[in-house]
């Protein structure tokens, strides 16, 4: 905005253009900050002299590229919780709606050269890791133009580097170590992001994970996302310690605001320089999620409508985020709804191709079995006697 003395110097049209500009700047219709610092909680160390930095900062394209993958993933787990109680979907279905700030914080710390393994909630990392929305949706429905040609469904969605979607609780994080370890064994400069839910937390299988993880100081990042309830079980009633970063006990651990992307951006950021110098570490992110176990729980038998109702109005990791975009003038009102109208479009067209679509021939469940198979290979059915040729 022009300084008031110089206004004299112009015409009148030229000085209502400067006022109506300055005007513009004040109302919030243009942003005009490049780049912003904001102060995140506390990180919690466990056998760590020093962690994080708790100052962190972010640039406009980088903050607006953050708030478009959250709402994204947001809108495509509403449209499938959507789809599914039309029965569009079927079978299993596990939202991530609350818990968009974990994948797409740490997401912004890795490379697509880094590896992620993580549990049967996986949409919104399927998305992350480059699956489209189509992808995604299309899988649900079991159609073709899903990421497994709708072979798989929710639980078992893949891309590059991205090795599912595990229905078996637990059972993801010895193969995330032994990703890790084929990286090392290759002198990869690359992680294994494995992640799990406090729910498996206390499985046998984590720990023997972790001691030969720590014995082989494998590059692996064994991340907790902790959204309070294992199914219908609170966190309280199932771990006798709740501090999910410190169970690795000779491994170090860090626990995050899962709910604050920039906090979990850091923290990855800190966990992968870490990991490649030093081996594993445990990430623990408190996070919520807003919906049931899965679509068949309500998620109202085992806690309040008021409990979700708070985290939603208090912490939600889109609204605070935006909150934060506009105090420090990185995007406008304007802007961010014009985001969340696209966002919106882009979803819809996606379901729209996803419902209409079509499946496999039934032939085809028999190939993608084996990996190049001799040629007339034969794979049997159900029963002895159905038999049917393998590609």
């Amino acid at each position: 905005m022009l300084p008031f003395r110089s206004l004299g110097t112009l015409s009148p049209s030229a000085v209502t253009k400067a006022w109506k500009c300055g005007a513009a700047l004040c109302n919030g219709k243009y942003s005009t900050a490049a780049s912003a610092t904001f102060t995140t909680k506390d990180f919690d160390l466990h056998k760590l002299d020093m962690g994080p930095a708790t100052e962190v900062s972010t640039t406009r394209e980088e903050a607006i590229q953050f708030y478009r993958e959250m709402q994204t993933i947001r809108r495509m787990e509403t449209t499938a919780g959507n789809m599914y109680k039309a029965k569009q979907v079927r079978g299993f279905c596990h939202l991530y709606s609350g818990q968009e700030a974990c994948c797409v914080g740490m997401e912004a710390s890795m490379t697509p050269e880094d590896a992620v393994i993580t549990a049967y909630r996986a949409h919104g990392w399927s998305y992350i890791r480059g699956v489209s929305i189509l992808g995604v949706l299309a899988e649900l429905t079991g159609k073709k133009s899903g990421c497994s040609m709708g072979k798989g469904g929710s639980m078992h969605m893949y891309g590059k580097n991205f090795y599912g979607g595990n229905g078996i609780v637990g059972a993801q994080v010895p193969l995330g170590a032994g990703i890790a370890f084929a990286m090392k064994y290759r002198k990869e400069k690359n992680i294994c992001v494995t992640l799990y839910g406090d729910g498996a937390a206390n499985q046998g299988q984590l720990f023997e994970t972790f001691n030969m993880a720590k014995l082989w100081n494998l590059p692996c990042v064994f991340v907790c996302e902790n959204n309070g309830y294992g199914m219908g079980t609170s966190a309280e009633r199932a771990s006798a310690s709740i501090d999910y970063y410190t169970r690795g006990d000779y491994v170090p651990g860090i626990k995050c605001d899962g709910m604050d992307v920039l906090a979990v951006r850091e923290a990855m950021k800190f966990c992968k320089d870490y990991v490649l110098k030093n081996g594993p570490i445990l990430l623990e992110v408190a996070t919520y999620r807003y919906s049931g176990h899965s679509m068949s729980d309500p998620g109202t038998s085992y806690r309040s409508r008021e409990e979700v109702k708070e985290v939603r109005e208090k912490k939600d990791p889109i609204t605070t985020f935006k909150e934060k975009l506009l105090s420090s003038n990185l995007a406008t009102a304007d802007e961010l709804k014009k985001i969340d109208t696209e966002v919106r479009k882009e979803v819809e067209a996606a379901a729209e191709l996803a419902k209409n679509d079509t499946e496999l021939s039934g032939d085809y469940l028999y190939n993608q079995i084996y990996n190049q198979p001799p040629a007339d290979y034969i794979v049997r059915g159900c029963d002895p006697m159905t038999t049917s040729p393998s590609k």
